[in-house]
């Protein structure tokens, strides 16, 4: 019996010094692949945390990794896998259009009506910041074209308004129970939030001594969970909303630490009176044209801001979240397409910014007032004073 010798075998070389052999080329090749099927969704997470948390090496977080994708999708040509560098490329391209997002792009200017409402304040109206904490974020978070190296504390605070026929506090800051309502808010969320809470409204409040029966409400300007946090140390204190703003307290876990008091302390108001600021109508409080409720629909359906007026004559708009920080009104600039993702309604946030922005080129003597800005704060008295003699 024949025995038929297969072919001989052919020796295999070792590569010549410096050069990589097989298995070190397919392991680069794959991980070239990984970089760039991977690298562009990296570059976003790498993106949002870096605005949302803010970091003293931010732009090397985008920059090196983008580097590596482009050159992994390179790679990945190269080696003719035209499905991966595909992929890679249509990656890039969609964390790029991502990027382009965070950019400068104004709104542009318009003509509006403003109607200052009539006032007859009397003596004891004045408003008072009340500090509870600060998310340190970057100014690219807050508005199109912020730096995204430059750091921004983001102010959770209320505003307390003293008044003859009974306070006002707006919004409610951060409450005892804030870091329980955090873990509450979903993985992607908490991972771009670097809270920094001090002391509740309601501590503060009982430390300088304060009458808690003076206090005649809480005005939201939202149900947000950082708006209503400090609700349910506030026992008893009626929460006022408008009736579109309690219909979305049903929604989901953006609202959830709202359902966390009794909705029984919920009041909604109509907005049942004249024309005031840019708004059609507008809600007065006490019907003083001291503290007076105009709608700013967009960020939640039922937005509101607010008007005060001190006895000394000084104004303050509270602008709730229609803007996160003073350049979305004085730039003209909405937040970038990441934090979008939290309003209502964006088109509708676009005009009332526009709006604002023409009320106070013609009013610059109103003290604008964004939720999260410390500098407007910054222009009122700290609650300390109301406790001093």
């Amino acid at each position: 019996m024949s025995v038929e010798a297969g072919p001989p075998e052919r020796d295999v070389e070792p590569p010549a010094p410096g050069e990589s052999g097989p298995r070190s080329r397919d392991l680069g090749h794959g991980v070239g692949v990984l970089v760039a099927l991977f690298g562009p969704v990296v570059l976003s997470v790498s993106l949002a945390l870096v605005s949302g948390r803010g970091a003293p090496v931010a732009w090397l977080w985008i920059v090196v990794p983008l580097l590596a994708a482009v050159l992994a999708a390179i790679g990945a040509n190269a080696r003719r896998t035209p499905i991966v560098s595909g992929i890679g490329g249509l990656g890039l391209a969609g964390f790029l259009a991502f990027a382009w997002s965070f950019r400068a792009a104004p709104i542009p200017l318009r003509e509006q009506d403003v109607i200052i409402p009539m006032a007859r304040v009397p003596r004891g109206v004045a408003a008072y910041r009340v500090e509870t904490g600060v998310i340190h974020r970057t100014a690219s978070f807050g508005y199109r074209g912020g730096g995204l190296d430059t750091p921004r504390d983001f102010a959770m605070n209320a505003v307390l308004i003293t008044h003859p026929a009974g306070d006002v506090l707006v919004d409610t800051g951060l409450g005892g129970n804030v870091r329980a309502h955090l873990e509450e808010m979903p993985l992607p969320f908490r991972a771009v939030t670097n809270l920094a809470p001090s002391t509740s409204v309601a501590a503060q409040l009982e430390a300088i001594g304060y009458d808690r029966a003076r206090l005649f409400c809480v005005v939201l300007t939202h149900a947000h969970w950082d708006h209503v946090s400090g609700a349910e140390d506030l026992v008893g204190a009626p929460l006022w909303v408008t009736a579109s703003e309690r219909a979305f307290l049903d929604e989901g876990w953006i609202t959830a630490i709202a359902r966390r008091v009794s909705l029984d302390r919920y009041r909604t108001y109509e907005l049942d009176g004249p024309p005031a600021l840019h708004a059609p109508r507008s809600h007065d409080v006490h019907g003083d044209g001291a503290i007076v409720i105009v709608p700013v629909p967009g960020h939640t359906p039922g937005s509101v801001a607010v008007l005060v007026t001190e006895s000394e004559g000084r104004r303050f708009l509270l602008l709730g979240d229609l803007v996160w920080q003073r350049e979305g009104i004085t730039e003209r600039e909405e937040r970038p397409w990441l934090t979008r993702l939290g309003d209502s309604d964006p088109a509708e946030v676009r005009d009332q910014i526009a709006a604002v922005a023409a009320l106070s080129r013609a009013h610059p003597e109103i003290v604008l007032v964004p939720a999260h800005d410390p500098r407007g704060y910054a222009e009122m008295r700290p609650l300390e004073a109301l406790a001093r003699p």
